[in-house]
């Protein structure tokens, strides 16, 4: 048999009764003759249209979850038939025989990599009451539960003989995909989120309506994990922990690590994964020094970076917690900088910059912008890291996007509720556009002591694209404005995958390469 060419996008050609049930159940022995006599009307112009009763016996007692019927009030209205298979040891190339083993299913294998669909159709008096993406949409989540690649069938192309004579099948499928040519078969499977890999030649002998071409049609399984040789500790569901930390000032450099460690020892009691300090959280330690002009009082507290990154580093071990610890002044080269560092919970360390920095740096400072740009590997997915102002151009996490990133964090400080406002809604566009989520945290309060640090304002949040796997609102979760805290939120990474093949628009899929791309020119 075969992948059916009859569906169920045309509408039933008897009158139905009204529907009173509907249930998609395990093929059991005991419907053998009903199906039986389905099928024989299904296929009315092949020879030896149905199964043997002892096939149908095997399918079952080797992989019954893999055979399902639907049943409409009590009646077989639709069944689907599957086996597992070690796809390896095939090619796209193979025929409906070769695949099936001649049919004796000997071919299947708990320990194969992909679900094959062998049959599936549908009962005249049924169509058009999408019994079909019903048996589909098992077939997909059976895939998913047994962790398998991904789906692969031979379809049949039943309206091809109609067109051979002026198209090659690659034509035909070209057209179909177009709508140009309406095949409520082909349309339906791409419908259903299936693409065609290749076309296959002589795929069922003798099948004169496909003039026996065949589609090899795949739906593949993002969701799919590949059995590791080792544990693998890359978590899926991950828990979020932003500071959104109080100027106050600070008797020395102790007392402020003390209320550094006590954020870090809340949100790790809450067991998260990630910790995210605001930019220029250690800015009250700029006190002592403001008798100084400020590029020198700046330049001061750089002295204090690579201390706080140190103690942070030994922070992120003891309380088994990955931190980004905002950003601080950090002189490289003479250079002034602002920089931040990701403190992993394996003890390594690794260095991020601010690219962009303000007019206000720039001049009351002295401060460059930095010339590196990266994500960074962590035991909970790639993420990537924008200091304020950088958030602000959207190529950036664009670019980050484009390796891969799943999270990206945003340490910011902001004086206005305008300069927050920049920040909060750029933010947003970038979990839009590139389909990831961002978490922001700032600082609120004054430090009046200080010079150019005179007061703050920030409303932490972590930031979702918009779309049906998240709120509508596109905020997962925000603090309260201006006030002392902390934000613990879940991020579902598995729910990125979902939406960059299934969301209803493909921000990241979509993109008209052909006409524009982005590149980093720096080496």
């Amino acid at each position: 048999m075969k992948e059916i060419d009859n569906i169920d996008n045309t509408e039933g050609l008897e009158k139905r009764e009204r529907v009173d049930t509907i249930n998609l159940e395990y093929l059991k022995v005991k419907d053998y003759e009903e199906l039986k006599e389905i099928m024989i009307a299904v296929y009315p112009n092949i020879t030896d249209p149905y199964w043997k009763k002892k096939d149908i016996q095997k399918l079952i007692s080797i992989f019954p979850e893999g055979q399902v019927v639907v049943k409409v009030n009590g009646e077989i209205a639709g069944c689907a038939l599957s086996i597992i298979v070690d796809y390896d040891k095939f090619t796209d190339t193979h025929t409906y025989m070769q695949i099936t083993g001649d049919e004796t299913f000997s071919t299947h294998t708990p320990k194969g990599n992909v679900l094959y669909g062998i049959e599936i159709f549908i009962s005249q008096q049924y169509r058009g009451m999408r019994i079909g993406r019903r048996l589909y949409d098992y077939r997909k989540e059976l895939c998913e539960n047994l962790n398998l690649e991904r789906i692969v069938f031979g379809g049949r192309l039943p309206n091809y003989h109609q067109h051979a004579d002026k198209l090659s099948p690659k034509a035909y499928i070209e057209k179909v995909r177009s709508r140009e040519i309406n095949d409520p078969v082909l349309d339906f499977q791409l419908s259903n989120d299936f693409h065609v890999k290749r076309i296959i030649t002589n795929y069922l002998e003798g099948d004169k309506q496909s003039k026996d071409y065949a589609a090899l049609l795949e739906w593949d399984n993002i969701y799919y994990q590949k059995p590791a040789k080792k544990p693998n500790a890359i978590k899926t569901v991950v828990r979020l922990g932003l500071v959104q930390w109080q100027m106050r000032t600070y008797k020395n450099f102790e007392e402020l690590i003390e209320q550094a460690e006590y954020f870090i020892d809340t949100i790790s009691g809450y067991r998260s994964d990630f910790a995210l300090f605001p930019e220029f959280f250690n800015a009250p330690l700029m006190a002592a020094y403001n008798h100084l002009s400020e590029p020198d009082a700046i330049r001061e507290l750089a002295k204090y970076t690579e201390r706080i990154r140190d103690r942070f580093s030994e922070l992120s071990v003891s309380y088994n917690i990955n931190i980004i610890t905002g950003s601080m002044p950090y002189i490289e080269d003479g250079t002034l900088y602002n920089v931040g560092f990701l403190c992993k919970r394996d003890g390594t360390i690794e260095k991020f910059y601010k690219l962009h920095v303000t007019p206000d740096e720039a001049k009351a400072w002295g401060m460059s912008g930095g010339e590196v740009l990266k994500t960074f590997n962590t035991d909970c997915g790639k993420i990537g890291i924008l200091i304020c102002y950088d958030v602000e151009f959207p190529e950036l996490g664009r670019l980050l996007a484009d390796e891969g990133m799943d999270i990206l964090f945003v340490p910011f400080l902001t004086d206005t509720q305008n300069g927050y406002s920049r920040i909060r809604h750029c933010a947003q566009a970038r979990a839009i556009e590139n389909e990831c989520y961002v978490a922001i945290a700032g600082s609120v309060g004054n430090i009046p002591k200080v010079h150019n640090m005179d007061m703050q304002f920030a409303q932490s949040m972590v930031l979702t694209p918009c779309d049906f796997q998240f709120p509508t609102n596109g905020v997962k979760a925000e603090a309260t404005p201006n006030a002392e805290m902390i934000l613990v939120a879940d991020v579902d990474l598995d729910l990125l995958k979902e939406l960059n093949q299934f969301g209803s628009v493909h921000n990241l899929i979509d993109r008209r390469k052909d006409l524009f791309q982005l590149k980093w020119k720096k080496k």
